[in-house]
């Protein structure tokens, strides 16, 4: 379980890293915060690409789900920096 987590999160954050990378322009992301995007879009890119699958396991992050990951945490890169934008000019 311990081992699962953890690879949850080495997941998380590569998917996260790949993400802040194809999106273009200047991200003021924390490391923390690039891994729990990563992590959120692992699971949603895991559920889309098991729609797709014959998995048993919804969680199991195959080749496809591994681009829809990408693309959801690329997503989620998108609306925390449109969001904390806004915060930081606003204050």
């Amino acid at each position: 379980m311990i081992f699962q987590i953890l690879g949850l999160l080495v997941v998380g954050l590569i998917i996260g890293a790949l993400a802040r990378l194809l999106k273009p322009g200047k991200q003021t992301l924390s490391l923390v915060g690039t891994m729990i995007l990563g992590v959120v879009g692992a699971i949603i890119g895991g559920l889309i690409g098991g729609l797709f699958n014959d998995s048993t396991n919804p969680f199991e992050l195959n080749f496809l789900g591994f681009i829809f990951a990408v693309i959801a945490a690329v997503l989620l890169v998108g609306v925390a920096e449109a969001v904390l934008g806004k915060k930081k000019h606003s204050v």
